[in-house]
């Protein structure tokens, strides 16, 4: 089984224990320190997901964000459940991330959907696919005509960076609230042209970076920097990146 294999086996095993828990009730909701929520469905997923890599990858080192680890050069890095606050109150829009690196750098990526009936996936050098049909981000190369999606205000004034964001949005033609791994697919296809995220952990973005990349486009960090670790990300069609990078550029 190759690694693309084996990460859309774990996509089938993670939709499996969400949608099981989805809407549930009584399900168990808890604050983190950091105040964000965490699920019964979190927990057990990364728990599922943990033991088939220890059966199918025991020699690869796993990254998860309820249960943390270390990165050695390959290394599984996952979120159970993205935007687990929707999860909580039965909003559909959630994801289990999956990625693989190797010396750090995404080599496989699934995003799964499945209470929107959704998944995305890319291997390097392979393209990017949503549900089995290849994808290309889009054409749009002046921001006047862009599509652009952006959310969390509060994180954007925290990084002294609102004005930048309030220009952007009148300077767009479009804009769109959503971020996370939502927005930044519908970069990959193509539907929006731009996804500005004022946060994101490794967990958050490594699948979300190579089936961008894959689909023709770009996800660095908000100096252009092609990391995931500094807790913002800019995806883009890449025709739009420098205008983007430039337009959030610290004032002097």
């Amino acid at each position: 089984m190759d690694d693309l294999a084996v990460a859309l086996a774990l996509a089938d095993l993670a939709d499996d224990v969400t949608m099981r828990h989805f809407r549930r009730a009584g399900l168990v909701v808890r604050t983190k320190p950091d105040r964000s929520p965490v699920t019964e469905a979190d927990t057990e997923t990364e728990r599922a997901l943990r033991a088939h890599l220890a059966a199918h990858r025991p020699d690869d080192s796993v990254l998860g964000e309820e249960q943390g680890g270390t990165q050695g050069p390959r290394c599984w890095v996952i979120d159970p459940v993205d935007h687990t606050a929707n999860f909580a109150r039965g909003m559909p829009v959630f994801g289990t991330l999956i990625a693989l690196t190797e010396q750090g750098r995404p080599t496989v990526g699934v995003v799964s959907a499945p209470a929107l009936g959704r998944r995305w996936w890319a291997s390097r050098g392979q393209g990017a696919f949503a549900d089995g049909t290849r994808m290309r981000v889009s054409a749009v190369d002046d921001l006047s005509e862009a599509t652009l999606s952006f959310a969390a205000l509060h994180r954007w004034d925290d990084r002294d960076l609102l004005p930048e964001i309030a220009d952007l949005s009148r300077r767009a033609l479009h804009t769109w609230g959503s971020g996370g791994f939502w927005a930044q697919m519908l970069v990959a296809e193509g539907r929006l042209d731009a996804c500005l995220d004022p946060w994101g952990k490794p967990w958050d973005l490594a699948a979300s970076k190579i089936i961008v990349e894959e689909a023709g486009g770009l996800l660095t960090d908000l100096t252009g920097a092609p990391r995931i670790d500094q807790d913002c990300a800019l995806a883009s069609n890449g025709l739009l990146h420098k205008q983007l990078l430039d337009a959030l550029a610290p004032r002097e």
